[in-house]
């Protein structure tokens, strides 16, 4: 969804809303998106921005969803 460059992989950005993720920290959220998407991390994506909230946080952010970081190229440059 970042960019598409000569050479690099594809960056996706995920958007979850989920009861589940009542009373976990945010790394162990993003943990259980991780491991839902293993085949994809593990084959062609290369950068994946996540955005784990609860339906309160949600309802709070008014749908909005957060800019991701600007596209290095792939290579961090």
């Amino acid at each position: 969804m970042c960019c598409f460059n000569s050479g690099s992989e594809t960056h996706f950005k995920v958007v979850v809303v989920s009861k589940k993720f009542e009373n976990l920290p945010l790394i162990k959220r993003h943990r259980l998106v991780n491991e839902i998407l293993a085949t994809e991390l593990s084959t062609s994506v290369h950068a994946l921005s996540i955005q784990a909230k609860t339906p309160t946080q949600w309802e709070k952010s008014e749908g909005k969803v957060a800019k991701s970081p600007p596209c290095l190229g792939g290579a961090g440059k």
